[in-house]
């Protein structure tokens, strides 16, 4: 992997309610929580997206091993944040408030927490 310059700044954090809005997990209905971020791949890992299988040698944590089903990262432009207000997927804009920045929602302007 080539070191970048400067890391990217991401508007989704760990914890987010987030649709996915691409690929083949598309449902732009339904919210889903993010597991984790990978801000220097700029993907994230979404809870029930992207279910690999997965074949795993039997070891110490797992004396069966076999197949096994998880979740893989998918790129940070294929999700959008959920706006609850809004009943949607909204972009986001950083401003200040009380000299601390906060994400608003684009189109119910509510502060995401």
């Amino acid at each position: 992997m080539s070191k970048k310059r400067f890391k990217p700044k991401l508007n989704i954090k760990k914890g987010d309610s987030v649709v996915v809005i691409a690929g083949d997990d598309k449902d732009v209905k339904k919210p889903r929580k993010v597991l984790e971020v990978f801000p220097d791949k700029s993907r994230v890992l979404v809870e029930g997206v992207n279910i690999v299988t997965k074949h795993t040698k039997p070891s110490a944590q797992n004396t069966k091993g076999g197949i096994v089903k998880q979740e893989a990262s998918v790129h940070i432009s294929n999700v959008m944040i959920w706006d609850a207000k809004a009943g949607e997927g909204t972009k986001i804009k950083l401003t200040r408030e009380n000299g601390k920045l906060v994400r608003v929602s684009k189109k119910s302007e509510e502060v995401i927490k």
